[in-house]
């Protein structure tokens, strides 16, 4: 996945006034397990994940006597939108974590996760990214968090060995600098919340917390302060200013040493950069310890299926450890589940780092309304900026508050 996690913001307005208008999907009871025809809608990141939930899809219909159709959506909100609106939603979909808080608000998604066999084997952090009111909604089917990736001949380069791997900001900050040089520099950062964002947890922050709105906070100004410093310094540079569309571009190309992403990154660097020699770290720890983005999705069933009780057998061969860990085997993502994600971490020792930090990652903001707001503080990022951080956080938190005040009601 090369692109911002907040790609599909820009269509959550409208998605909740196409959904308010529309009716939730079918209302038989949903009891059978075979003889079903299940249509699926995914999100794919290439022909790879394609292939791979397709022929697990297809293995299990030959299984249990049903029949399937996997569809890759062009724009998976959209499509997911424009499937509710016209009453004939996919039987099981990619559920992005920052549209559930949408659909299950509006009562469109079937709450059926809590009596899956294996519910308790989620990590917490995921059960927490699709719970709603209490409720467990829908199973994750994967998970990514963000780390630090190092081009390991920069490292060389510049005389660093791995007792200068950063624990935490005063490291990054000295390593930053010890590896710019005049073409190369030493952090790339997209400047957006889903990146910055993690920084202010480092700090402390958040700007979403047991129903407070926070975005202003000491310790966000902290992190955006922190951030400008190694901007002032000449260490940090955004994509824009690095003439790449991301930071993994950057990366690749080599105008960056070290990088803030996800596991996805290591797709992109063999497909168009396989002579990039790197390695990925957990996130250094800022003054209030700790702190990643977890992004995950989750599979949703539509309220009231005609084949609720296929789709949830489908779930659960979907979400076992051993398709799990194919799917990783095939695309690279992370297992959801606690035995899963371990097997990962030593199946894949090269990505134990994004599998560490779901200990302590925090979910980024997705309440109903949230994504206009954040695409609203993504703008004045790009437009003003670090350097004055009221600028940009006062608004920020203006506009999530009334966010949180309509989803509040």
């Amino acid at each position: 996945m090369r692109t911002s996690q907040w790609s599909a913001v820009a269509l959550a307005t409208g998605l909740v006034i196409t959904l308010a208008a529309c009716s939730p999907g079918g209302n038989g009871d949903g009891g059978e397990t075979s003889g079903q025809e299940l249509s699926i809608l995914i999100g794919s990141s290439g022909d790879a994940e394609t292939t791979a939930v397709t022929e697990a899809a297809e293995a299990w219909a030959a299984d249990t006597g049903n029949t399937v159709e996997v569809v890759a959506a062009n724009d998976l909100v959209q499509q997911l939108g424009q499937g509710f609106s016209g009453n004939n939603p996919p039987d099981l979909f990619y559920m992005p974590w920052d549209q559930f808080q949408t659909y299950a608000g509006q009562g469109f998604l079937e709450p059926y996760a809590e009596d899956l066999g294996n519910a308790d084997e989620f990590l917490p952090a995921l059960r927490e990214q699709f719970t709603y009111d209490g409720q467990f909604y829908c199973a994750p089917k994967d998970f990514s968090t963000l780390a630090l990736q190092i081009d390991t001949d920069a490292w060389e380069a510049a005389g660093l060995t791995d007792a200068d791997v950063p624990t935490d900001w005063d490291g990054l900050a000295e390593v930053a600098g010890a590896l710019t040089t005049g073409d190369t520099v030493g952090l790339g950062l997209g400047r957006e919340y889903a990146r910055i964002g993690a920084f202010m947890g480092q700090a402390g922050g958040g700007v979403y917390e047991d129903g407070e709105v926070t975005a202003d906070s000491p310790e966000n100004v902290e992190a955006l302060d922190y951030l400008q410093g190694l901007v002032d310094a000449g260490s940090l540079a955004y994509p824009q200013d690095l003439e790449a569309g991301w930071s993994g571009e950057a990366f690749g190309l080599g105008r960056a040493a070290m990088v803030v992403e996800g596991p996805w990154i290591n797709g992109a660097m063999a497909n168009d950069f396989p002579d990039r020699s790197f390695i990925s770290v957990e996130l250094p720890a800022g003054p209030g310890g700790p702190s990643t983005f977890a992004f995950s999705n989750c599979w949703g069933i539509p309220a009231g299926s005609e084949t609720l009780d296929a789709s949830v057998d489908l779930v659960e061969y979907l979400t076992a450890d051993d398709q799990q860990l194919a799917f990783a085997e095939a695309f690279g993502v992370i297992p959801s589940t606690e035995s899963g994600s371990a097997a990962y971490a030593e199946q894949f020792a090269d990505n134990a780092a994004f599998v560490a930090g779901v200990e302590y990652a925090q979910s980024p903001v997705a309440f109903a309304g949230s994504a206009t707001a954040v695409a609203d503080f993504n703008a004045s990022l790009e437009t003003q900026g670090l350097s004055d951080p009221a600028a940009v956080l006062g608004p920020f938190q203006e506009n999530l508050q009334a966010a949180a005040d309509e989803a509040n009601g």
